[in-house]
Protein backbone atom coordinates (compact mmCIF):
# COMPACT_ATOMS: atom_id res chain seq x y z
CA UNK A 1 0.00 0.00 0.00
CA UNK A 2 1.28 3.49 -1.08
CA UNK A 3 2.61 5.65 2.02
CA UNK A 4 2.09 9.16 2.61
CA UNK A 5 -1.34 9.26 1.06
CA UNK A 6 -4.64 10.72 1.72
CA UNK A 7 -7.30 8.29 2.46
CA UNK A 8 -10.92 7.68 3.14
CA UNK A 9 -12.27 4.70 5.80
CA UNK A 10 -15.94 4.51 4.49
CA UNK A 11 -18.27 2.81 7.37
CA UNK A 12 -21.35 1.02 6.44
CA UNK A 13 -22.12 -1.99 8.07
CA UNK A 14 -19.40 -2.17 10.03
CA UNK A 15 -19.50 0.07 12.92
CA UNK A 16 -16.60 -1.20 14.92
CA UNK A 17 -12.68 -0.69 15.38
CA UNK A 18 -11.50 -3.95 16.07
CA UNK A 19 -10.96 -6.86 13.61
CA UNK A 20 -11.70 -3.63 10.90
CA UNK A 21 -9.33 -4.51 7.69
CA UNK A 22 -10.17 -0.70 6.25
CA UNK A 23 -8.93 0.55 9.18
CA UNK A 24 -5.96 -1.17 9.48
CA UNK A 25 -5.13 -0.55 6.21
CA UNK A 26 -5.09 3.21 6.68
CA UNK A 27 -2.14 3.16 8.97
CA UNK A 28 -0.18 3.53 6.15
CA UNK A 29 -1.06 6.74 4.93
CA UNK A 30 -0.31 9.89 5.72
CA UNK A 31 -3.74 11.68 7.01
CA UNK A 32 -7.17 9.82 7.65
CA UNK A 33 -10.44 10.71 7.74
CA UNK A 34 -13.34 8.19 8.88
CA UNK A 35 -16.65 8.86 6.92
CA UNK A 36 -20.33 7.28 7.40
CA UNK A 37 -23.19 8.55 5.29
CA UNK A 38 -26.59 8.72 6.18
CA UNK A 39 -28.03 7.91 2.77
CA UNK A 40 -31.53 9.09 1.28
CA UNK A 41 -31.91 5.46 -0.58
CA UNK A 42 -31.71 3.80 2.56
CA UNK A 43 -33.46 6.38 4.69
CA UNK A 44 -36.64 6.23 2.07
CA UNK A 45 -35.97 2.34 0.98
CA UNK A 46 -39.04 0.25 2.48
CA UNK A 47 -37.40 -1.86 4.12
CA UNK A 48 -35.93 1.12 6.81
CA UNK A 49 -37.64 1.89 9.86
CA UNK A 50 -37.37 4.31 12.63
CA UNK A 51 -35.49 1.83 15.00
CA UNK A 52 -32.87 1.05 12.57
CA UNK A 53 -31.67 4.30 11.87
CA UNK A 54 -32.02 4.90 15.99
CA UNK A 55 -29.67 1.80 16.40
CA UNK A 56 -27.22 3.38 13.93
CA UNK A 57 -26.96 6.51 15.43
CA UNK A 58 -26.19 5.17 18.77
CA UNK A 59 -23.87 2.90 17.15
CA UNK A 60 -22.15 6.06 15.73
CA UNK A 61 -21.90 7.85 18.91
CA UNK A 62 -19.92 5.21 20.21
CA UNK A 63 -17.91 4.86 16.96
CA UNK A 64 -17.11 8.56 16.64
CA UNK A 65 -15.67 7.97 20.50
CA UNK A 66 -13.45 4.84 20.04
CA UNK A 67 -11.61 6.83 16.50
CA UNK A 68 -11.00 9.73 18.56
CA UNK A 69 -9.22 7.70 21.48
CA UNK A 70 -7.06 6.61 18.52
CA UNK A 71 -6.42 9.81 16.90
CA UNK A 72 -9.12 10.04 13.99
CA UNK A 73 -12.23 11.91 13.06
CA UNK A 74 -15.88 10.29 12.08
CA UNK A 75 -17.34 12.43 9.72
CA UNK A 76 -20.88 11.79 9.74
CA UNK A 77 -22.57 13.37 6.58
CA UNK A 78 -26.32 13.43 5.10
CA UNK A 79 -26.72 12.34 1.24
CA UNK A 80 -26.08 10.18 -1.62
CA UNK A 81 -22.49 8.71 -1.32
CA UNK A 82 -21.39 10.18 -4.45
CA UNK A 83 -22.82 13.55 -3.90
CA UNK A 84 -20.64 13.28 -0.30
CA UNK A 85 -17.46 11.94 -1.95
CA UNK A 86 -17.52 14.50 -4.46
CA UNK A 87 -17.98 17.21 -2.13
CA UNK A 88 -15.10 15.69 0.46
CA UNK A 89 -12.82 15.35 -2.20
CA UNK A 90 -13.47 19.03 -2.81
CA UNK A 91 -12.78 19.86 0.60
CA UNK A 92 -10.00 17.69 0.93
CA UNK A 93 -8.61 15.75 -1.70
CA UNK A 94 -8.01 12.43 -1.28
CA UNK A 95 -6.53 9.40 -3.24
CA UNK A 96 -7.54 6.48 -1.55
CA UNK A 97 -11.14 4.99 -0.46
CA UNK A 98 -11.08 1.70 1.87
CA UNK A 99 -14.23 0.50 2.94
CA UNK A 100 -15.75 -3.52 3.64
CA UNK A 101 -17.44 -5.49 0.85
CA UNK A 102 -21.04 -5.31 1.68
CA UNK A 103 -23.74 -7.57 0.62
CA UNK A 104 -26.92 -5.51 0.50
CA UNK A 105 -30.13 -4.70 -1.58
CA UNK A 106 -30.56 -3.71 -4.83
CA UNK A 107 -30.31 0.38 -3.99
CA UNK A 108 -26.95 -0.78 -2.33
CA UNK A 109 -25.45 -2.67 -5.59
CA UNK A 110 -26.52 0.50 -7.71
CA UNK A 111 -24.84 2.97 -5.13
CA UNK A 112 -21.65 1.08 -5.10
CA UNK A 113 -21.90 1.11 -9.19
CA UNK A 114 -22.05 4.80 -9.22
CA UNK A 115 -19.35 5.30 -6.16
CA UNK A 116 -16.70 2.60 -8.70
CA UNK A 117 -17.76 4.77 -11.75
CA UNK A 118 -16.77 7.97 -9.99
CA UNK A 119 -13.55 6.79 -7.84
CA UNK A 120 -12.08 5.97 -11.62
CA UNK A 121 -13.43 9.19 -12.98
CA UNK A 122 -11.31 11.20 -10.05
CA UNK A 123 -8.56 8.62 -10.05
CA UNK A 124 -9.22 7.61 -6.59
CA UNK A 125 -8.48 3.49 -5.62
CA UNK A 126 -11.24 2.00 -4.22
CA UNK A 127 -9.87 -0.89 -2.03
CA UNK A 128 -12.58 -3.25 -0.72
CA UNK A 129 -11.93 -5.62 2.19
CA UNK A 130 -13.66 -9.13 3.10
CA UNK A 131 -16.05 -8.91 5.97
CA UNK A 132 -18.10 -11.98 6.07
CA UNK A 133 -17.88 -15.85 4.04
CA UNK A 134 -19.53 -14.28 1.43
CA UNK A 135 -17.48 -14.32 -1.93
CA UNK A 136 -17.91 -12.01 -5.04
CA UNK A 137 -18.04 -13.19 -8.35
CA UNK A 138 -18.55 -16.99 -7.39
CA UNK A 139 -18.60 -19.16 -10.54
CA UNK A 140 -19.81 -22.63 -8.31
CA UNK A 141 -21.07 -23.17 -5.14
CA UNK A 142 -18.22 -25.93 -4.85
CA UNK A 143 -15.66 -25.70 -2.28
CA UNK A 144 -17.87 -22.80 -0.74
CA UNK A 145 -17.84 -24.04 2.57
CA UNK A 146 -13.66 -24.78 2.62
CA UNK A 147 -13.33 -20.90 1.41
CA UNK A 148 -15.98 -20.29 4.37
CA UNK A 149 -13.67 -21.60 6.98
CA UNK A 150 -10.64 -19.96 5.50
CA UNK A 151 -12.02 -16.85 6.17
CA UNK A 152 -13.27 -17.61 9.51
CA UNK A 153 -9.98 -19.10 10.11
CA UNK A 154 -8.16 -15.86 9.15
CA UNK A 155 -6.20 -13.84 12.21
CA UNK A 156 -8.04 -10.82 13.00
CA UNK A 157 -7.48 -7.50 12.11
CA UNK A 158 -5.66 -5.24 14.71
CA UNK A 159 -4.76 -1.65 14.83
CA UNK A 160 -1.15 -1.05 15.53
CA UNK A 161 -2.11 1.67 18.29
CA UNK A 162 -3.37 5.09 16.94
CA UNK A 163 -3.53 7.20 13.54
CA UNK A 164 -0.65 10.10 13.32
CA UNK A 165 -2.34 12.49 11.14
CA UNK A 166 -6.14 12.88 10.70
CA UNK A 167 -8.34 16.23 10.02
CA UNK A 168 -9.38 19.72 10.49
CA UNK A 169 -12.88 19.30 9.07
CA UNK A 170 -15.64 20.29 11.04
CA UNK A 171 -17.52 17.47 12.79
CA UNK A 172 -21.13 18.81 13.82
CA UNK A 173 -23.72 17.10 16.21
CA UNK A 174 -24.88 13.67 15.02
CA UNK A 175 -28.22 14.17 12.99
CA UNK A 176 -31.32 13.62 15.05
CA UNK A 177 -34.39 10.98 14.08
CA UNK A 178 -36.49 13.63 13.03
CA UNK A 179 -33.72 15.64 11.41
CA UNK A 180 -33.34 12.24 9.14
CA UNK A 181 -37.10 12.29 8.55
CA UNK A 182 -38.29 9.63 11.02
CA UNK A 183 -40.53 9.79 14.16
CA UNK A 184 -39.68 8.08 17.16
CA UNK A 185 -40.57 4.16 17.00
CA UNK A 186 -41.25 3.36 20.85
CA UNK A 187 -39.80 -0.13 20.96
CA UNK A 188 -37.55 -1.50 23.57
CA UNK A 189 -34.36 -1.97 21.56
CA UNK A 190 -31.68 -4.07 23.00
CA UNK A 191 -28.28 -2.09 23.42
CA UNK A 192 -26.18 -0.67 20.57
CA UNK A 193 -22.35 -0.11 20.50
CA UNK A 194 -19.34 -2.19 19.95
CA UNK A 195 -18.98 -2.65 23.60
CA UNK A 196 -22.67 -4.17 23.87
CA UNK A 197 -21.67 -6.49 20.68
CA UNK A 198 -19.07 -7.64 23.03
CA UNK A 199 -20.79 -8.11 26.48
CA UNK A 200 -23.48 -10.02 24.57
CA UNK A 201 -20.97 -12.25 22.79
CA UNK A 202 -19.11 -12.66 26.14
CA UNK A 203 -22.33 -13.68 28.45
CA UNK A 204 -23.57 -15.77 25.53
CA UNK A 205 -19.92 -17.49 25.15
CA UNK A 206 -19.52 -17.72 29.24
CA UNK A 207 -23.12 -19.04 30.80
CA UNK A 208 -26.34 -18.16 28.43
CA UNK A 209 -24.87 -20.92 25.76
CA UNK A 210 -25.57 -23.93 27.78
CA UNK A 211 -29.11 -24.10 26.78
CA UNK A 212 -29.25 -23.27 23.49
CA UNK A 213 -30.31 -25.90 21.51
CA UNK A 214 -32.96 -26.55 23.40
CA UNK A 215 -33.76 -23.03 24.71
CA UNK A 216 -33.96 -21.80 20.79
CA UNK A 217 -37.64 -22.86 19.51
CA UNK A 218 -39.40 -21.54 22.25
CA UNK A 219 -40.20 -17.45 22.00
CA UNK A 220 -39.55 -17.37 25.76
CA UNK A 221 -36.42 -19.38 26.54
CA UNK A 222 -34.96 -17.68 23.11
CA UNK A 223 -35.12 -14.67 24.62
CA UNK A 224 -31.96 -15.20 26.82
CA UNK A 225 -30.93 -18.67 25.47
CA UNK A 226 -30.28 -17.22 22.10
CA UNK A 227 -26.89 -15.41 20.88
CA UNK A 228 -28.70 -11.80 20.64
CA UNK A 229 -25.98 -10.95 18.47
CA UNK A 230 -28.04 -10.62 15.27
CA UNK A 231 -28.73 -6.57 15.48
CA UNK A 232 -24.76 -6.52 16.33
CA UNK A 233 -24.09 -8.30 13.05
CA UNK A 234 -26.33 -6.80 10.54
CA UNK A 235 -24.81 -3.31 12.10
CA UNK A 236 -21.43 -4.62 12.19
CA UNK A 237 -20.94 -3.92 15.67
CA UNK A 238 -18.59 -6.96 15.68
CA UNK A 239 -17.10 -8.95 13.09
CA UNK A 240 -18.39 -12.49 11.81
CA UNK A 241 -14.84 -13.63 12.26
CA UNK A 242 -14.25 -12.63 16.17
CA UNK A 243 -17.91 -13.99 16.78
CA UNK A 244 -16.41 -17.49 14.97
CA UNK A 245 -13.02 -17.11 17.02
CA UNK A 246 -14.43 -16.57 20.59
CA UNK A 247 -16.66 -19.49 19.77
CA UNK A 248 -14.39 -21.61 18.68
CA UNK A 249 -11.81 -20.83 21.73
CA UNK A 250 -14.48 -21.28 24.43
CA UNK A 251 -15.05 -24.63 22.83
CA UNK A 252 -11.27 -25.52 23.00
CA UNK A 253 -11.23 -24.37 26.89
CA UNK A 254 -14.24 -26.10 28.13
CA UNK A 255 -13.98 -29.66 29.66
CA UNK A 256 -18.38 -29.70 29.36
CA UNK A 257 -19.35 -31.80 26.42
CA UNK A 258 -22.80 -30.39 26.60
CA UNK A 259 -21.38 -26.68 27.01
CA UNK A 260 -19.40 -27.59 23.94
CA UNK A 261 -22.30 -29.62 21.69
CA UNK A 262 -24.57 -26.73 22.15
CA UNK A 263 -21.87 -24.35 20.92
CA UNK A 264 -21.42 -26.63 17.41
CA UNK A 265 -24.84 -26.23 17.43
CA UNK A 266 -24.01 -22.59 17.25
CA UNK A 267 -21.03 -22.33 15.08
CA UNK A 268 -23.33 -24.42 12.64
CA UNK A 269 -25.66 -21.31 12.34
CA UNK A 270 -22.60 -18.75 11.84
CA UNK A 271 -21.89 -20.94 8.68
CA UNK A 272 -25.77 -20.68 7.74
CA UNK A 273 -26.05 -17.28 8.04
CA UNK A 274 -23.63 -16.41 4.98
CA UNK A 275 -24.79 -19.72 3.49
CA UNK A 276 -27.94 -17.30 2.63
CA UNK A 277 -26.45 -14.10 2.27
CA UNK A 278 -24.63 -15.77 -0.68
CA UNK A 279 -28.06 -16.17 -2.50
CA UNK A 280 -28.42 -12.50 -2.81
CA UNK A 281 -24.92 -11.81 -3.87
CA UNK A 282 -25.31 -14.48 -6.46
CA UNK A 283 -28.55 -13.53 -7.91
CA UNK A 284 -29.46 -9.67 -6.55
CA UNK A 285 -32.35 -9.71 -8.05
CA UNK A 286 -34.24 -12.04 -5.27
CA UNK A 287 -35.25 -9.38 -3.44
CA UNK A 288 -37.86 -9.09 -6.26
CA UNK A 289 -38.56 -12.01 -7.66
CA UNK A 290 -39.43 -15.60 -7.14
CA UNK A 291 -36.38 -18.26 -7.02
CA UNK A 292 -37.90 -20.70 -9.19
CA UNK A 293 -39.55 -18.38 -11.49
CA UNK A 294 -43.00 -21.45 -12.08
CA UNK A 295 -43.99 -19.40 -9.22
CA UNK A 296 -44.69 -16.03 -10.71
CA UNK A 297 -48.94 -15.21 -10.37
CA UNK A 298 -49.00 -17.97 -7.55
CA UNK A 299 -50.19 -15.05 -5.40
CA UNK A 300 -49.86 -11.32 -7.07
CA UNK A 301 -53.14 -11.64 -8.15
CA UNK A 302 -55.14 -12.57 -4.89
CA UNK A 303 -53.46 -10.50 -2.64
CA UNK A 304 -55.83 -9.90 0.20
CA UNK A 305 -55.15 -6.14 2.15
CA UNK A 306 -57.79 -7.31 4.83
CA UNK A 307 -55.92 -10.21 5.69
CA UNK A 308 -52.59 -8.48 5.19
CA UNK A 309 -53.44 -5.83 8.05
CA UNK A 310 -54.47 -8.14 10.36
CA UNK A 311 -51.76 -10.02 10.31
CA UNK A 312 -49.69 -6.94 10.31
CA UNK A 313 -51.31 -5.51 13.17
CA UNK A 314 -51.49 -9.03 15.44
CA UNK A 315 -55.64 -9.75 15.36
CA UNK A 316 -55.89 -12.59 13.20
CA UNK A 317 -57.23 -14.63 15.83
CA UNK A 318 -54.83 -17.14 16.17
CA UNK A 319 -53.33 -16.57 19.71
CA UNK A 320 -49.44 -17.62 18.53
CA UNK A 321 -49.35 -15.64 15.47
CA UNK A 322 -50.85 -12.21 16.88
CA UNK A 323 -48.35 -13.17 19.96
CA UNK A 324 -45.41 -13.09 18.05
CA UNK A 325 -46.37 -10.42 15.81
CA UNK A 326 -46.97 -7.93 19.18
CA UNK A 327 -44.02 -8.97 20.53
CA UNK A 328 -41.67 -8.82 17.56
CA UNK A 329 -43.40 -5.04 16.75
CA UNK A 330 -42.57 -3.88 20.45
CA UNK A 331 -38.80 -5.42 20.47
CA UNK A 332 -37.53 -5.79 17.02
CA UNK A 333 -36.57 -9.47 17.59
CA UNK A 334 -37.88 -12.77 17.80
CA UNK A 335 -36.78 -15.99 17.61
CA UNK A 336 -36.01 -18.05 13.99
CA UNK A 337 -39.31 -20.81 14.59
CA UNK A 338 -41.64 -17.95 15.23
CA UNK A 339 -40.50 -15.74 12.46
CA UNK A 340 -40.73 -18.79 10.19
CA UNK A 341 -44.40 -19.35 11.67
CA UNK A 342 -45.27 -16.08 10.63
CA UNK A 343 -44.04 -16.10 7.11
CA UNK A 344 -45.60 -19.69 6.74
CA UNK A 345 -48.83 -18.74 8.14
CA UNK A 346 -49.09 -15.40 5.91
CA UNK A 347 -47.96 -17.58 2.95
CA UNK A 348 -50.08 -20.58 3.21
CA UNK A 349 -53.45 -19.64 5.51
CA UNK A 350 -53.31 -16.16 4.33
CA UNK A 351 -52.07 -16.59 1.12
CA UNK A 352 -49.94 -13.49 0.88
CA UNK A 353 -47.60 -12.95 -1.78
CA UNK A 354 -43.79 -13.04 0.14
CA UNK A 355 -42.53 -9.33 -0.98
CA UNK A 356 -45.44 -7.29 1.06
CA UNK A 357 -45.31 -9.70 4.25
CA UNK A 358 -41.41 -9.60 3.48
CA UNK A 359 -40.88 -5.50 3.55
CA UNK A 360 -43.00 -5.56 6.42
CA UNK A 361 -41.25 -7.34 8.73
CA UNK A 362 -37.72 -6.26 7.25
CA UNK A 363 -39.32 -3.02 9.35
CA UNK A 364 -39.75 -4.94 12.26
CA UNK A 365 -36.69 -6.87 12.27
CA UNK A 366 -33.60 -4.81 14.24
CA UNK A 367 -31.46 -7.31 12.78
CA UNK A 368 -32.78 -6.99 8.95
CA UNK A 369 -30.33 -8.87 6.90
CA UNK A 370 -31.46 -9.04 3.07
CA UNK A 371 -29.40 -11.44 2.03
CA UNK A 372 -31.11 -14.07 5.03
CA UNK A 373 -34.43 -12.16 4.83
CA UNK A 374 -35.05 -12.29 1.61
CA UNK A 375 -34.21 -15.92 1.18
CA UNK A 376 -35.41 -17.09 4.26
CA UNK A 377 -38.90 -15.16 3.34
CA UNK A 378 -38.83 -17.47 -0.31
CA UNK A 379 -38.12 -20.07 1.93
CA UNK A 380 -40.79 -20.06 4.06
CA UNK A 381 -43.31 -19.26 1.14
CA UNK A 382 -42.81 -22.62 -1.07
CA UNK A 383 -41.02 -20.33 -3.55
CA UNK A 384 -37.28 -21.54 -3.66
CA UNK A 385 -38.53 -24.92 -5.89
CA UNK A 386 -36.60 -26.92 -4.20
CA UNK A 387 -37.04 -26.88 -0.26
CA UNK A 388 -39.46 -28.49 1.72
CA UNK A 389 -42.94 -26.81 2.04
CA UNK A 390 -43.20 -25.84 6.25
CA UNK A 391 -46.32 -25.18 6.85
CA UNK A 392 -46.95 -24.59 10.37
CA UNK A 393 -49.99 -24.65 12.74
CA UNK A 394 -50.18 -21.88 14.94
CA UNK A 395 -52.28 -23.90 17.26
CA UNK A 396 -49.35 -26.61 17.71
CA UNK A 397 -46.44 -24.38 18.00
CA UNK A 398 -48.70 -22.52 20.87
CA UNK A 399 -49.29 -26.25 22.49
CA UNK A 400 -45.31 -27.11 22.12
CA UNK A 401 -43.55 -23.85 22.38
CA UNK A 402 -45.25 -21.99 25.05
CA UNK A 403 -47.65 -24.91 26.59
CA UNK A 404 -48.56 -22.52 29.90
CA UNK A 405 -49.67 -19.51 27.75
CA UNK A 406 -46.97 -17.44 29.59
CA UNK A 407 -46.03 -15.88 25.99
CA UNK A 408 -49.61 -15.64 24.95
CA UNK A 409 -51.17 -13.84 27.72
CA UNK A 410 -48.09 -11.40 28.04
CA UNK A 411 -48.69 -10.33 24.28
CA UNK A 412 -52.23 -11.02 24.31
CA UNK A 413 -54.21 -9.63 27.00
CA UNK A 414 -57.07 -10.15 26.28
CA UNK A 415 -56.79 -13.43 26.35
CA UNK A 416 -55.24 -13.12 30.06
CA UNK A 417 -58.73 -15.45 31.58
CA UNK A 418 -59.36 -17.55 29.30
CA UNK A 419 -58.49 -20.93 30.66
CA UNK A 420 -55.14 -22.90 29.54
CA UNK A 421 -57.40 -25.54 27.59
CA UNK A 422 -58.59 -22.90 25.20
CA UNK A 423 -55.88 -20.34 25.12
CA UNK A 424 -54.00 -22.02 21.32
CA UNK A 425 -57.89 -22.22 20.23
CA UNK A 426 -60.38 -19.40 21.95
CA UNK A 427 -63.08 -19.73 18.90
CA UNK A 428 -64.16 -23.14 20.58
CA UNK A 429 -65.24 -21.55 23.68
CA UNK A 430 -69.28 -21.74 24.36
CA UNK A 431 -70.75 -18.82 25.50
CA UNK A 432 -70.88 -19.44 29.35
CA UNK A 433 -66.69 -19.98 29.00
CA UNK A 434 -66.26 -16.94 27.34
CA UNK A 435 -67.96 -15.16 29.99
CA UNK A 436 -66.15 -16.31 32.47
CA UNK A 437 -63.12 -15.38 30.56
CA UNK A 438 -64.41 -11.81 29.83
CA UNK A 439 -63.77 -12.71 26.71
CA UNK A 440 -65.75 -12.79 23.70
CA UNK A 441 -64.59 -13.73 20.80
CA UNK A 442 -65.40 -11.21 17.61
CA UNK A 443 -65.53 -8.56 20.15
CA UNK A 444 -62.76 -8.70 22.46
CA UNK A 445 -60.56 -10.87 20.55
CA UNK A 446 -60.70 -11.16 16.60
CA UNK A 447 -62.47 -14.45 15.58
CA UNK A 448 -60.05 -16.84 13.11
CA UNK A 449 -59.02 -14.53 10.24
CA UNK A 450 -59.91 -18.03 7.78
CA UNK A 451 -60.70 -21.82 8.58
CA UNK A 452 -57.16 -22.93 8.66
CA UNK A 453 -57.86 -26.62 7.66
CA UNK A 454 -59.58 -25.76 4.39
CA UNK A 455 -57.44 -22.89 3.94
CA UNK A 456 -54.01 -25.07 4.34
CA UNK A 457 -55.99 -27.93 2.01
CA UNK A 458 -55.95 -25.38 -1.01
CA UNK A 459 -52.49 -24.49 -0.20
CA UNK A 460 -51.24 -27.48 -0.37
CA UNK A 461 -53.21 -28.02 -3.05
CA UNK A 462 -51.94 -25.49 -5.39
CA UNK A 463 -48.20 -25.82 -4.57
CA UNK A 464 -47.75 -29.54 -4.48
CA UNK A 465 -49.81 -29.66 -7.31
CA UNK A 466 -47.47 -26.87 -9.31
CA UNK A 467 -44.33 -29.06 -8.33
CA UNK A 468 -45.43 -32.42 -9.88
CA UNK A 469 -44.91 -30.41 -13.43
CA UNK A 470 -42.26 -30.98 -15.46
CA UNK A 471 -41.41 -27.44 -15.53
CA UNK A 472 -41.17 -26.82 -11.51
CA UNK A 473 -38.64 -29.91 -11.60
CA UNK A 474 -36.32 -28.71 -13.94
CA UNK A 475 -36.36 -25.66 -12.70
CA UNK A 476 -35.22 -26.86 -9.50
CA UNK A 477 -32.18 -28.42 -10.77
CA UNK A 478 -31.04 -25.24 -12.02
CA UNK A 479 -31.70 -23.54 -8.58
CA UNK A 480 -29.89 -25.96 -6.81
CA UNK A 481 -27.18 -25.83 -9.01
CA UNK A 482 -26.89 -22.00 -8.28
CA UNK A 483 -27.94 -21.68 -4.68
CA UNK A 484 -27.98 -25.31 -3.20
CA UNK A 485 -25.88 -26.73 -0.22
CA UNK A 486 -23.13 -29.21 -1.61
CA UNK A 487 -23.62 -31.18 1.54
CA UNK A 488 -27.34 -32.17 0.74
CA UNK A 489 -30.26 -31.87 -1.51
CA UNK A 490 -30.62 -32.39 -5.53
CA UNK A 491 -27.37 -34.21 -6.53
CA UNK A 492 -25.13 -31.78 -9.09
CA UNK A 493 -23.98 -34.51 -11.30
CA UNK A 494 -25.32 -37.35 -13.50
CA UNK A 495 -29.00 -37.76 -14.39
CA UNK A 496 -31.04 -37.10 -12.46
CA UNK A 497 -34.98 -38.71 -12.63
CA UNK A 498 -37.59 -35.57 -13.41
CA UNK A 499 -39.77 -35.93 -10.28
CA UNK A 500 -42.28 -34.42 -8.17
CA UNK A 501 -40.51 -36.33 -5.17
CA UNK A 502 -37.22 -35.09 -6.66
CA UNK A 503 -38.32 -31.43 -6.59
CA UNK A 504 -39.26 -32.10 -3.01
CA UNK A 505 -36.04 -32.90 -2.03
CA UNK A 506 -35.52 -31.28 1.31
CA UNK A 507 -32.39 -28.62 1.51
CA UNK A 508 -31.12 -29.03 5.02
CA UNK A 509 -31.61 -25.31 6.81
CA UNK A 510 -32.01 -24.97 11.00
CA UNK A 511 -34.72 -25.08 12.86
CA UNK A 512 -33.01 -22.76 15.30
CA UNK A 513 -32.41 -18.85 15.27
CA UNK A 514 -30.53 -18.83 11.94
CA UNK A 515 -30.49 -14.86 12.69
CA UNK A 516 -28.26 -15.61 16.19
Amino acid sequence: MPAMQRAIVWFKRDLRVHDHAALCAAQSCSEVVALFVLEPQWLQSPECDASHVDFALQCLAELRTALALRGLALLVRVGPAVQVLEQLHGELPFTLLFSHEETGPLWSYARDTKVAQWCQSQQVVWQEFIQTGVVRRMRTRSGWAARWQARMDAPLQILNGGFAATTSLDQPELPTLKSLGHMPHGKNLQAAGEQAARQTLNSFLQQRAYDYRKALSSPLSAEAGCSRLSPHLAFGTVSLRMVHHATERAIADTNDRAFAYALRGFTGRLRWHCHFMQKLEDEPQIELHNFARVCDGLREDAFDEVRFAAWCEGRTGFPMVDACMRSLIATGWLNFRMRAMLVSFASYQLWLHWRPTGLFLARQFLDFEPGIHWSQMQMQSGTTGINTLRMYSPTKQAQDQDPQGVFIRRWVPELARVPLPYLAQPWKMDESVQRMAACTIGVDYSAPIVDEKAALQAAKDRMYGLRKSLEACEEARDVQARHGSRKSGLPQTGQHKHSARAAQTPQTSPQGNLFE
